[in-house]
């Protein structure tokens, strides 16, 4: 007898586990090929299905149904997904341009990778973490950001320069991509 996934989806609200793992083996492939068209790599469409499942569960209350099916509402939700994902990284990109460079600086995008990037910004205390979030990532000015955080304005200009400084500081060997420690190119 097959169940609908609005009958499931009722047993999920109701907390039975099984149900939401019914409605997901019955849906995944088809939101992983929906997933697959929009993202720009196989890895990040994996994660809009992850992504468009755990926002199934977290709105699990306010999930729509189109003739007892959640299909059309997975699909609309990982299309939401994938563009909420290449807007982040539009930011992440815009932000990391953004970064200041001094004359012995290098320019952090010509020589580490975002994984290399979003490493040395985890090794960030959270004061560092919070005010190059805040004033890069969000483009928030240093007077904004004081307001936010309760400092004068000053204070959040010298934070931020401090907090920009000891990111570059932890980001790798300025390398060019390609070319092996002491200038020795890949082969």
């Amino acid at each position: 007898m097959s169940v609908s996934d609005e009958a499931d989806w009722a047993r999920v609200l109701a907390g039975e586990g099984d149900a939401f793992g019914r409605i997901f083996d019955r849906h995944r492939d088809r939101v992983r090929r929906h997933a697959v068209g929009l993202a720009p790599s196989r890895n990040e469409a994996e994660d809009v299905v992850s992504l468009t499942f755990l926002e199934a569960w977290r709105k699990r209350e306010k999930v729509r149904f189109v003739d007892q099916s959640i299909l059309p509402w997975l699909l609309r939700t990982a299309t939401y997904t994938s563009l909420n994902m290449a807007r982040s990284e539009r930011r992440h990109r815009i932000a990391l341009s953004k970064l200041p460079i001094s004359d012995t600086a290098y320019e952090p995008s010509e020589f580490a990778d975002d994984a290399q990037v979003f490493a040395a910004m985890r090794r960030l205390s959270a004061r560092d973490q919070e005010i190059i979030t805040l004033c890069v990532l969000e483009e928030l000015s240093a007077e904004e950001a004081a307001s936010l955080l309760g400092l004068r304005s000053s204070s959040a200009r010298s934070r931020l320069s401090r907090a920009r400084a000891r990111l570059r500081d932890e980001m790798p060997e300025p390398r060019p991509r390609g070319v092996r420690s002491k200038g020795v190119p890949n082969a």
